[in-house]
């Protein structure tokens, strides 16, 4: 028999809301010795997404590793949700995700029902990426997490990295924004059902067809949309680019509720960590409705992709993978990282 206890409320923070400050990481990871191996294609020097390395001319492998705390109390689909996020990584780099390594702790007195359909949640997303999961590991603790270590094959002639935003290019998103708001508001006990659905939608849609779309246009950089929101991650875009990225705030998609659930203060302390590490990188260009400035500091999970491509190509994504919107535009580097009008 199931829990009746929820998930949700066996944590303090949910999902990608849980991870560690940005600015904490930035800050540790920038003290640590450089590596050199010329094989290392993509390292963790430009806060990407997952690491690369080459193992022949013509292949590459993708690494990654992505788990949290439950943002959802359904067992099933916090295991669905938790795979679907941990592929995202693999799908940013231009890559086709193979194998995965679970990673799990679970309390030594918590519901086995509950851990089994978490473990199936997750099994059957992977099966629909196509991706074999091989075993894992796990570890008692007083808080459930999960994820993967997920490991892609991509063509070392066609990773997608966040480094390669050039001035002109378009800015594209591939889904809305608001699960942070939307699963504090759960936890709250405010959130309506619809609400709930339409973002356990989102973060359940995997971004293979969306990767699929964008490897048949000349994209130039990408990076999927989770923990650091809109503007963590685009910072890191527009910094590791040398460029500026412009953001149309009235484009950016938001899930249905998300911008009542911000306006009535269910605000996770993710997005606090998120404001702290990238508001300074922020110029208002005009009137910002405080409203949705916030919402673009909302650590998202299992978020869209955010992609830098030729202007000539964003029809052709958007007929592809019609979720697709053009949110905004590269241009030579200006005084701050990002730009919001």
């Amino acid at each position: 028999m199931m829990s009746d206890r929820r998930l949700t409320t066996q944590v303090k923070a949910g999902g990608c809301a849980s991870k560690l400050s940005p600015k904490v990481l930035e800050q540790v990871l920038g003290a640590l010795p450089k590596q050199s191996d010329p094989r290392v294609l993509v390292g963790f020097d430009t806060s990407d997404d997952a690491g690369v390395f080459q193992i022949s001319p013509d292949t590459a492998l993708v690494q990654t590793v992505d788990f949290f705390t439950p943002v959802v109390d359904d067992p099933y689909v916090f295991g669905a949700i938790a795979a679907t996020n941990a592929l995202s990584d693999v799908y940013a780099m231009g890559g086709s995700p193979v194998s995965s390594l679970s990673v799990l702790t679970w309390p030594r007195d918590g519901n086995l029902e509950d851990l089994g359909q978490i473990l199936l949640g997750g099994l059957d997303k992977m099966k629909e990426a196509n991706c074999v999961i091989l075993g894992g590991h796990s570890v008692a603790d007083i808080e459930p997490k999960f994820g993967y270590a997920v490991t892609g094959l991509v063509d070392p002639k066609r990773i997608l990295t966040n480094a390669g935003a050039r001035p002109g290019d378009a800015i594209v998103f591939t889904k809305a924004i608001g699960t942070g708001v939307i699963s504090t508001a759960l936890k709250q006990g405010t959130v309506e059902t619809a609400h709930m659905d339409d973002a356990i939608v989102s973060m359940l849609t995997l971004n293979k067809d969306a990767c699929r779309a964008m490897l048949a246009t000349d994209a130039h950089a990408c990076t999927d949309i989770t923990g650091f929101g809109m503007l963590g991650h685009s910072r890191e875009m527009a910094a590791a680019s040398g460029v500026t990225i412009v953001l149309d705030t009235a484009s950016i998609p938001l899930l249905p509720g998300a911008y009542d659930y911000a306006a009535g203060g269910a605000i996770p302390g993710g997005l606090r960590n998120n404001l702290d590490f990238a508001g300074c990188a922020v110029l208002n260009m005009g009137e910002i409705d405080p409203v949705l400035e916030q919402l673009l500091f909302d650590p998202q999970t299992s978020g869209g992709l955010l992609i830098a491509m030729p202007e000539s190509d964003v029809a052709k994504m958007q007929a592809m993978y019609p979720p697709t919107r053009k949110i905004g535009w590269v241009r030579e580097r200006g005084p701050k990282p990002l730009e919001l009008r």
